[in-house]
This record gives structure tokens, C-alpha cells and sequence, in this order.
């Protein structure tokens, strides 16, 4: 395996760890603490993760409590939330705020089935992108001298393989996802 065909290999493990991330933050009408992994709090002047500033749990299937480090930074993280794209009111008795879960009514899991399925696209995508880029590198070592026609085409043939099982572990986890939202 060569230098360009390792580094494809990285795009397409970081595009997939990416996508798996994003589907975590897609609310599914289950409490998961990883809905709250893109909301930065302000705190003293500086961005800062909800979860470096406090501990989060599940205390119910429909309910997620956030229990601040320091309890005067309650007020800052429920502004957070309330200004993020999550579409849930925080309700906080000075020291925890509750995040009651909605069901999720089918409207909903329908735009959210969308949303999956779009951003399964944007994967698929920057992995097209990466191959796209990894051919031309292959060619100008080619045209450089540093690899032969043969040595070209198995380079470009084990790309078409990486990218295919990559193609079909996208469309996994996208089906995956769907399955977890309409079983809700």
C-alpha cells in the first residue's frame, strides 16, 4: 500500500467517524448525552463544551440532566441551550437542568429521515472527493516517473475497493439510524 493509498484510507476512516458523530446530535426522541456534544457554553469569556462543565445523565429514556461542575454556570449553559438548533426547553431548579425529550411525531421523523440521508449524500461525497484526489495523486507520480502503468492501475483498483466498502459502511450506518428513528 502506498503513501497516496494510506492517506486515503485516513480521509475516508475520518469522513465515516464524522458522519457517526453528526447522526449522534440528530435528536431521535431518546435521550442521549451525545445530543448535547456541539453546544459550547460561554464560560468566564471562553467556549466551552457542556460537557467539560458538567456531568450528564440519563436518569429516564425521555430525560437528560445536566448537573453543572460549578453551580453558578446553571444560567450560561441553559442560554446555550435555548440558542442552539436542539428544539428543547431547559428547565433548571438552581442546581440541574432537565431536558425533557419530546416524542417525536411521524412529520418529524420524516424531515429527520431526510436529514439523515442527506448527510449520509455530504459523506459519500467527500469520499468521491478524496478517490477524485488520490487518482490525480497516483498520476503525477506516474507522470513524474516514480510508478509504473501496472503500478498505477493496482494503486487505483485497491482506491475503487477502499471506496466501494467505504460506500457500503455509509449507506450502513445511514440505514441503521433510520431503523433507530422509526422504532421510536
Amino acid at each position: 500500500m502506498s503513501k497516496t493509498t494510506e492517506n486515503y484510507q485516513e480521509h475516508m476512516d475520518k469522513t465515516i467517524s464524522v458522519l457517526k458523530q453528526d447522526l449522534n446530535t440528530v435528536r431521535a426522541g431518546r435521550a442521549n448525552a451525545a445530543l448535547l456534544d456541539q453546544i459550547v457554553v460561554d464560560y468566564y469569556g471562553s467556549p466551552t463544551p457542556v460537557k467539560n462543565l458538567s456531568n450528564i445523565s440519563v436518569p429516564d429514556p425521555r430525560t437528560l440532566m445536566i448537573t453543572p461542575f460549578d453551580p453558578s454556570s446553571v444560567k450560561a449553559i441553559e442560554k446555550a441551550i435555548l440558542t442552539s438548533n436542539l428544539g428543547i426547553n431547559p428547565s433548571n431548579d438552581g442546581k440541574n437542568i432537565r431536558l425533557v425529550i419530546p416524542a417525536v411525531t411521524e412529520e418529524r421523523r420524516k424531515e429527520l429521515t431526510k436529514l439523515i440521508k442527506k448527510m449520509g449524500e455530504e459523506s459519500k461525497v467527500a469520499v468521491r472527493n478524496s478517490r477524485r484526489e488520490a487518482n490525480e495523486a497516483i498520476k503525477k507520480l506516474e507522470k513524474a516517473g516514480e510508478l509504473t502503468e501496472d503500478d498505477v492501475k493496482d494503486e487505483q483498483d485497491e482506491i475503487q475497493k477502499m471506496t466501494d466498502k467505504c460506500m457500503k459502511d455509509i449507506d450502513s450506518i445511514v440505514s441503521g439510524k433510520e431503523k433507530e428513528l422509526m422504532e421510536i
